[in-house]
């Protein structure tokens, strides 16, 4: 079983657990300010991740604070590539200025989502950030084309799989529309964990598929977020 991973968690979007959550997570993907957050939020997310030795990375969205990033808006490929440099640039300023090297991209919500499916805006990202930065790295979702486009230019990248989501047959994370979307039992998400590092997942069907896990996400959102970032750092880093 795989247990060297990372693990992951959306910060500074105003949830209020970020410093409970912050000591058990390896690495923090910062609102930019365009579905939560702002230059305080970010500055403060840094500082705390700088305190606990946590790598920051930028976590790009829609510029849509109503519906918290998770509405798809239509956009052409050189439309995202601007919007995930505008954003990069914020995160980027702000960590330089409390001497924080920037680590990873990961997309937000629904820009995360179609990317995982689009391969031309898969390739927009890909590219974004490896003009910003090519020593950077890009979450994206485990065999989607976030994941194959950074591959395609050199681009590092990481695999992720998630804790607190269920699956669909193809790979994809289920939609949050779905009764079954979200996984809100503690034990529930470690045995789907365990699964992973195994190299396999259930389905929402209850179909057994291939996965391959270089980070694991958690959401700070989530009602027992702090409870999963213990319980997963645990079997992470048995003693």
């Amino acid at each position: 079983m795989k247990t060297v991973c990372d693990l992951n968690c959306d910060m500074g979007e105003g949830i209020g657990n970020d410093e409970l959550i912050m000591p058990y997570i390896t690495s923090a993907n910062i609102a930019c300010g365009y579905h939560a957050g702002d230059e305080n939020t970010i500055q403060q997310t840094i500082k705390l991740a700088k305190k606990y030795k946590v790598n920051i990375g930028a976590h790009p969205s829609f510029l849509d604070r109503e519906n918290f990033g998770r509405t798809e808006i239509k956009k052409s490929p050189d439309e995202i590539y601007e919007l995930v440099i505008e954003q990069i640039k914020i995160i980027q300023k702000i960590a330089n200025h409390n001497n924080v090297p920037l680590h990873h991209v990961k997309p937000h919500g629904a820009l995360y989502n179609i990317a995982t499916k689009d391969k031309k805006l898969a390739k927009a990202i890909a590219d974004a950030v490896n003009d910003i930065d090519d020593n950077l790295i890009l979450y994206g979702l485990s065999n989607s084309f976030l994941i194959s486009e950074a591959k395609a230019i050199g681009l590092k990248s990481k695999s992720e799989v998630f804790a607190d989501r269920t699956y669909q047959n193809d790979g994809t994370l289920t939609p949050r529309t779905h009764p079954n979307a979200l996984i809100k039992n503690t034990d529930e998400a470690i045995q789907q964990i365990l699964m992973i590092l195994n190299g396999k997942v259930k389905t929402v069907s209850g179909k057994e598929i291939p996965i391959f896990a270089e980070t694991i996400c958690i959401h700070s959102d989530g009602k027992n977020a702090v409870e999963f970032a213990k319980e997963i750092n645990t079997l992470l880093n048995p003693p």
